[in-house]
């Protein structure tokens, strides 16, 4: 068997699916990597060569020779379309976003797996690649954040007087939200945050943040992944209103809520903007999915009423080196799972692998994609 590493092709995209370091893991398969591949994130040919793989000079001779394919962004349909018959692709996939990459992978009665998908259980926890590149954006959120605020974040006592610290807000305490509370009072600043899911008050507070309680609790805040569930219309409105106040009171937000499969929930209104202080600060790292805040524009910096608003988009890959070191370390993990003396055991019953798998030889098996298509096979 086969296992192809090609370059990835999405603009702006740096990271590598797999570092020279993993290659010693797999036995009994052999290793291509696409010419250039791992450049970008600091690992050249040569590092993959003396660890044993060949270097293939396209991404079209390397897809024709893999059985399996290796990435870190979702396959174009172009990419997808280069899929041997019956061949197998790892990577984040989106599905429902990217529906004609989905289709032409079940007209070569391929299989694909999807890393975002990988569920939130004890023994794949090496696999959770939403969990290892959303902790690198939560560290680089609040990065962004100390350099675009007019003002230092730490207390600071000086012959001229004392300068209090900055005041941030963080809105979601998933992994990335928790980094970036980490990494904002590394940095000096007095912290407060708040989250749907009363649960993590205590992962707040033990980061040294305050947690912003809200009047009124949402109903059945958490799924069983552990990811925060959709709200009734009414709780988005009070939500608002409590977060206007929270984010008036502060000279950074930075926002992190995501609803899986969803585009991101409106927390931070218009009019939460209008009354912020001139020269603060919002980070919004769900641009990606349309922002949680009202005014947000993903991929640009644009200012507001005097408030700077940044839509950063992938930010694991602007840390390229050390993004591409955990990925490789999470879809590393989760193909050794299906390895059996060098061939791929894809066993339907395990929820470890089931989870992730979108189509099966042809087979579209997630459920969303299947009603994104409306229910009828891709032609």
């Amino acid at each position: 068997m086969i296992l192809g590493v090609p370059k990835e092709t999405i603009v702006g995209e740096s990271r590598v699916s797999v570092v020279p370091d993993a290659l010693s893991k797999f036995t009994g398969v052999s290793i291509t990597v696409e010419r250039g591949a791992g450049d970008l994130a600091g690992f050249p040919d040569s590092s993959y060569a003396e660890k044993g793989a060949s270097i293939e000079a396209d991404a079209r001779a390397l897809y024709s020779r893999a059985d399996v394919i290796l990435k870190v962004m979702p396959p174009s349909a172009v990419e997808a379309e280069m899929l041997n018959e019956g061949a197998t692709i790892i990577s984040f996939l989106y599905p429902v976003a990217n529906l004609e990459a989905v289709k032409r992978v079940s007209a070569k009665k391929a299989t694909a797996f999807a890393m975002e998908l990988i569920p939130r259980i004890s023994r794949a926890q090496p696999m959770d690649a939403l969990s290892s590149q959303s902790n690198l954006a939560g560290y680089k959120s609040a990065l962004i954040a100390a350099d675009t605020l007019p003002r230092i974040f730490p207390l600071m006592m000086t012959a001229a007087g004392t300068i209090p610290p900055a005041r941030v807000f963080v809105v979601g305490a998933g992994v990335a939200g928790l980094q970036a509370i980490a990494t904002a009072r590394r940095l000096g600043a007095l912290l407060e945050a708040y989250d749907v899911r009363p649960v993590v008050k205590e992962q707040i507070e033990s980061l040294g943040a305050k947690f912003a309680q809200m009047p009124v609790e949402a109903k059945d805040a958490q799924d069983a992944g552990g990811y925060a569930k959709a709200q009734t219309e009414e709780f988005y409105r009070k939500q608002q209103l409590f977060l206007a106040e929270r984010a008036q009171a502060s000279d950074v937000v930075i926002t992190t809520a995501l609803i899986p499969g969803q585009r991101a929930p409106i927390l931070i209104s218009e009019d939460a903007v209008k009354g912020m202080r001139r020269g603060s600060v919002i980070v919004d790292l769900a641009a990606e999915q349309g922002g949680n805040c009202a005014l947000t524009e993903p991929g640009k910096t644009v200012v507001k009423y005097g408030v700077t608003i940044v839509g950063p988009l992938n930010l694991p890959s602007t840390m390229a080196p050390e993004a591409s070191q955990m990925y490789s370390r999470n879809i590393t993990s989760f193909l050794l799972a299906m390895l059996k003396d060098g061939t791929l055991n894809i066993d339907t019953k395990d929820d470890l692998i089931r989870g992730p798998l979108v189509v099966l030889r042809g087979e579209i098996l997630h459920q969303g994609t299947k009603t994104a298509l409306g229910g009828a096979p891709p032609k």
